[in-house]
C-alpha cells in the first residue's frame, strides 16, 4: 500500500477559451499546487470535470498530469466508471503510469445494491496491484458506502485501503476512522475538524484556489498547534463553506483564477458565474485576504 497522507488537491481541469482542454495551463496550474507544499494530486476527479470528458481528453488529461508530475508528489488518479470493464481499463491505464491509488466510485446512475457493488469492486481488486481508494459521495453516486460496507471491503480486497467520504457527515467520518484503514475527508468545510480527528489526509477541491493555507493547516493540526490552526482556519472557513453550499464547480474554478492562476471556466453546460454570485463569492474568499 502507499503511503498516503497529507492534503491530496483535487484538482481542476484547465480549459482554454474554446473549451478544450489547455495542456500548459493545466501544467503551469500543477506546478503552482506542488510549490504549495500539496502532499499529492488527484487527476480527474469530480472537481476535474471527468464525467464532461471524452475518453480521449480523460486520457490526456491523465497522461500529461501523471508526466508532469514525474514523482514529485503523490499521485491518485479517479477511475471511475459504470461498467466494470471500463473502471478495470482506466485502473490498469493509471497503473502503468506510475498512479500510487485509483480512486473509484460505486457504479452510479441506477447501479447496483451491495452485492453488485462489492462484485464491482472484486473484478477491479483482482486485476490491479495499485491501492484502490473508495471514493463516497452518495449524493451523486446514489449508493452509500457506509463503515460496514467499507469495513468489509477493507478486510476482504487486498487492495482496498482507504475511503474518500464526502458525506459531510462528521459522525460517519469518525465511524470509518474506527474501522482501519486510511480516512480522507471530502467535504471542504470538515477540513479543520477532520484534521483533528485521525484522518490520513484530505482529498480537497477548494484547495485549488488556497493550497499554501490548506498545506499549512495540514502541518499545523499535525504538529499540535491547534490555536494557530483555528485562526488560520477561520480565515479559510467562509470560502470552504461557500463551495460546498453553492454550485461546487464553477465557484471553485472562479476562485482558483481570482487567487491561483488561469485554470479557464467550467466545461458546458455548467455556466460561468454570474455578477451576484461572483460578488457572494469574492466576499466568502475576502477573509482569506
Amino acid at each position: 500500500m502507499a503511503d498516503l497522507k497529507g492534503v491530496y488537491v483535487a484538482t481542476t481541469t484547465a480549459f482554454d477559451a474554446n473549451g478544450d482542454f489547455d495542456a500548459g495551463l493545466f501544467r503551469a496550474h500543477l506546478d503552482r499546487l506542488l510549490e504549495a507544499g500539496a502532499d499529492g494530486i488527484v487527476l480527474c476527479g469530480g472537481t476535474g470535470e471527468f464525467a464532461y470528458l471524452s475518453d480521449d481528453e480523460r486520457r490526456e488529461v491523465i497522461e500529461t498530469g501523471a508526466r508532469h508530475i514525474d514523482g514529485r508528489a503523490g499521485l491518485i488518479v479517479n477511475t471511475s466508471a459504470i461498467r466494470d470493464k471500463t473502471a478495470v481499463y482506466w485502473s490498469q491505464h493509471a497503473e502503468g503510469l506510475g498512479a500510487d491509488a485509483l480512486m473509484i466510485l460505486p457504479p452510479f446512475f441506477e447501479g447496483p445494491g451491495a452485492p453488485g457493488v462489492r462484485a464491482f469492486y472484486e473484478t477491479v481488486n483482482a486485476a490491479v496491484s495499485t491501492e484502490i481508494m473508495l471514493y463516497n459521495i452518495p449524493v451523486h453516486s446514489g449508493f452509500d458506502i457506509d463503515a460496514d460496507l467499507y469495513e468489509t471491503l477493507l478486510n476482504d480486497l487486498e487492495n482496498v485501503g482507504s475511503i474518500k467520504d464526502s458525506t459531510g457527515d462528521m459522525v460517519r467520518l469518525l465511524d470509518l476512522i474506527s474501522r482501519g484503514g486510511k480516512v480522507f475527508n471530502g467535504c471542504d468545510p470538515l477540513a479543520y475538524f477532520a484534521m483533528q480527528s485521525g484522518v490520513a489526509g484530505c482529498v480537497w477541491g477548494g484547495a485549488n484556489a488556497m493550497a499554501q493555507q490548506s498545506t499549512e493547516l495540514w502541518a499545523l493540526t499535525q504538529a499540535g498547534k491547534l490555536a494557530e490552526a483555528q485562526a488560520l482556519w477561520a480565515k479559510m472557513q467562509p470560502a470552504n463553506l461557500h463551495f460546498w453550499l453553492n454550485e461546487y464547480n464553477p465557484n471553485v474554478k472562479a476562485a482558483t483564477n481570482m487567487r491561483s492562476g488561469d485554470v479557464g471556466a467550467c466545461r458546458t453546460p455548467a455556466q460561468p458565474l454570474n455578477a451576484e454570485e461572483q460578488a457572494a463569492l469574492t466576499a466568502a474568499l475576502a477573509a482569506l485576504d
